[in-house]
């Protein structure tokens, strides 16, 4: 083959249209293009919230000036740091076993219709039953260490997650099992070549909410009985009236469950560039 042939672009095919991959300032273009509206609606929000606080629409003891909550955020960082790190470390282990448990759980289930119909019924009376109701049971039992903080971030999460998974592994196409059996493929190798990647769409749709949830649940505990972490002070700052920092815990808590979301977004993105969903300009489309 020619030097001429080698460095030719690719024909082209009748029906199909081959997009260039955008450079970098198409992608930054693209990156604000898709992030200028959530911006705008926060910064609309907190226009909102500072009008009302300077024109002392509500006393500053009920709603404090994004001003003053700033100022603790800045005068407090250490302090907020201390506790903000003891919640992250509940969320992070409490979504690690529930993502481990929830897998397991979920692929026995598809597995097993007599293990499906047993524990199912159970898995939703579980889901249904209001975690904070029973959180101070687990104060009781396990004392107010870590331990009742992670299992209530587990249960919160384990739902989503066992659903999606479960949902995930049914949803593979039938013909392709056939196809798998018919070579004769063995039960952990269509598990592992074609089961498993059909799932893993739905499952981080699942990990998603799992997440943001564990950071509630560890909250919830917190709440219930502790000494440290983002409860606590949120929780100190009710009792004191301290509006300031009461606002200053709640936006920390949810800068938390925002980071970790994009982060299981990004986990998404590079365990996932072939799902319909993660595709960009770049890829072949046919019209």
């Amino acid at each position: 083959m020619s030097q001429s042939a080698l460095s030719a672009p690719p024909a082209k095919t009748a029906g199909v249209a081959v997009r260039e991959r955008p450079g970098p300032g198409r992608r930054l273009a693209e990156a604000v293009e898709h992030s200028w509206r959530p911006v705008a609606l926060l910064l609309g929000c907190f226009a909102v919230w500072w009008a009302i606080a300077a024109a002392e629409l509500v006393e500053p003891y009920l709603v404090p000036s994004p001003g003053a909550t700033l100022d603790v955020l800045v005068e407090k960082s250490d302090y907020l740091w201390q506790h903000s790190w003891i919640t992250t470390y509940e969320t992070l282990l409490g979504f690690v076993i529930a993502v481990v448990v929830g897998v397991l759980a979920a692929v026995v289930m598809v597995y097993s219709t007599t293990v499906e119909k047993t524990l199912y019924p159970i898995l939703l009376f579980a889901q249904v039953v209001p975690k904070i109701a029973i959180a101070p049971l687990f104060v009781v039992w396990l004392g107010f260490g870590i331990a009742p903080k992670i299992l209530i971030a587990v249960l919160i999460a384990f739902f989503p997650v066992v659903i999606s998974m479960v949902t995930g592994l049914k949803a593979v196409d039938p013909e392709m099992l056939q196809l798998s059996s018919t070579m004769g493929a063995r039960p952990w190798q269509t598990f592992v070549k074609i089961r498993l990647p059909a799932s893993l769409p739905h499952l981080f749709s699942g990990l998603k909410v799992a997440v943001t949830l564990a950071v509630t649940g560890a909250v919830v505990g917190e709440f219930v009985g502790a000494n440290e972490g983002l409860g606590y002070v949120i929780l100190q700052a009710n009792g004191n009236l301290d509006t300031p920092m009461l606002f200053a815990g709640l936006l920390v808590m949810s800068l938390i469950g925002v980071v970790l979301f994009v982060l299981v977004e990004i986990a998404e993105k590079l365990l996932l560039p072939w799902h319909a969903s993660r595709r960009d300009a770049s890829v072949t489309t046919a019209y």
